[in-house]
């Protein structure tokens, strides 16, 4: 499994340095801290199908680090965060960005608001709601999305909540190019960026939309 073996704590710290990411060990115990936390919570609410601390740190806090570069700051918000993917990570990783959590499942974002305090995230909002009900007080530098909708569906419901310079990153998988075609007026894409994810042996691409 590539490296998997390795203890959750080593296999981020390789991570990071393959990332070039330089995080105080304070921090990076809050990660260690943000996956036990997942786990504790897991066994009742079934937030992720991953179990295995080793593919945690590959599958969603690598995962989630891998987009810090393409963020354009300060105000970000996540869409369909879930257990707070990719949310809680880049807020552990950027304490001066403003990030809020959207979801419209109660039991997601009881565990979100959990994590975002035992984690003492001062940076960070959780908000249970759909998001085309969502009316925030001022739009958005960037709205992200991890395996929420397809990105047509993203554009739509979100699009309206993106500041004027804003961008739209839609995190996927393989190339998704049957839902790029599908694009609502008004928006277009700018780059499809592929991901290098350490250690995970899987197709990612960042999808990044603006407004034309």
């Amino acid at each position: 499994m590539h490296g998997n073996e390795a203890a959750p704590e080593e296999l981020f710290e390789q991570g990071l340095a393959a990332l070039h990411l330089d995080l105080s060990a304070e921090v990076q115990q809050k990660f260690m801290d943000y996956i036990a936390l997942m786990l504790k919570w897991n066994r009742v609410y079934n937030l992720t199908s991953v179990r295995k601390p080793a593919l945690m740190v590959t599958r969603h806090l690598l995962d989630s680090l891998v987009v810090l570069q393409h963020i354009k700051e300060p105000r970000l918000l996540d869409v369909g965060s879930g257990a707070g993917l990719p949310g809680i990570p880049l807020a552990l990783a950027r304490p001066d960005w403003q990030i809020v959590l959207l979801d419209g499942n109660a039991k997601k974002t009881r565990f979100m608001t959990q994590a975002v305090a035992d984690l003492g995230l001062q940076n960070v909002k959780v908000v249970h709601e759909r998001v085309e009900l969502f009316k925030p007080e001022q739009p958005f530098d960037t709205i992200i999305s991890r395996a929420f909708s397809t990105v047509e569906n993203m554009t739509e419901m979100a699009g309206g909540l993106l500041a004027p310079e804003g961008r739209l990153l839609a995190m996927k998988g393989v190339y998704p190019l049957a839902e790029l075609e599908m694009l609502p007026d008004g928006f277009t894409v700018k780059e499809v960026i592929k991901l290098d994810v350490p250690t995970l042996d899987a197709d990612r691409h960042l999808v990044w939309i603006e407004r034309v």
